[in-house]
């Protein structure tokens, strides 16, 4: 279950790095183009909620016991969802901005506007490229733990197979003790025997003695 859920997340983290990417880019981009950029936003935008849908139904379906840290990442995921949102809109006003006043003539092609364009763009991919590291981070971590998964379970098998052999071990001595058990109690009831018969000869031997001696008498 948890493999799924960090295959799409690693989708996420794709996607939503391309996403912050084409945000950046909106600005610069003549009217046609950024017409077309920001219809292919809004389809990314919405294929990313899609997967934040996935990856929450994939947490609801992991046991209680392992649920917390999934949570936290779905929780750090939706509020980056909100900051793409949120500079996506404001993308989308500077480019509607920049259309009207392209309309009206202003080529709102200042200095100042410039270099805050550029700072916005930086910051975006900063985001971006701190988003491809976690990514990153996650598949390693994710691979470490499937390692840790594999060698635990090679070790549960190993227990397992000599546990199965002690078992085996003692079935086996259980058997010889009881064997030399009843070959033991065979023998002496075979003596009890032996003692019984000795016995009834030598009261015979004795009442036969005594009989003999009467007799003369």
């Amino acid at each position: 279950m948890s493999s799924d859920f960090e295959g799409y997340e690693q989708d996420f983290a794709v996607l939503t790095a391309e996403i912050t990417s084409k945000i950046a880019r909106v600005p610069r981009l003549p009217p046609d183009e950024k017409k077309q950029m920001v219809a292919n936003v809004e389809k990314q935008l919405e294929e990313a909620k899609e997967l934040l849908e996935q990856m929450d139904l994939e947490v609801r379906e992991i046991p209680p016991q392992s649920r917390g840290m999934y949570s936290n990442r779905m929780r750090s995921y939706k509020q980056e969802m909100g900051k793409l949102e949120t500079d996506f809109k404001r993308s989308r006003i500077a480019y509607s901005d920049e259309v009207r006043n392209e309309l009206l003539g202003d080529d709102g092609n200042s200095s100042e506007n410039q270099r805050a364009h550029l700072l916005d763009n930086t910051e975006r991919l900063e985001r971006s490229s701190r988003r491809l590291e976690a990514g990153y981070q996650i598949a390693v971590e994710t691979e470490q733990i499937g390692q840790e998964m594999l060698e635990n379970l090679s070790h549960d098998r190993e227990k397992i197979h000599r546990a199965r052999e002690r078992l085996r071990e003692t079935d086996a001595n259980l058997g010889k003790s009881s064997r030399i058990l009843t070959g033991m109690l065979r023998r002496i009831i075979q003596n009890r025997i032996l003692l019984v018969i000795l016995g009834i000869v030598v009261v015979i031997t004795i009442l036969m003695a005594i009989t003999f001696s009467v007799r003369r008498h």
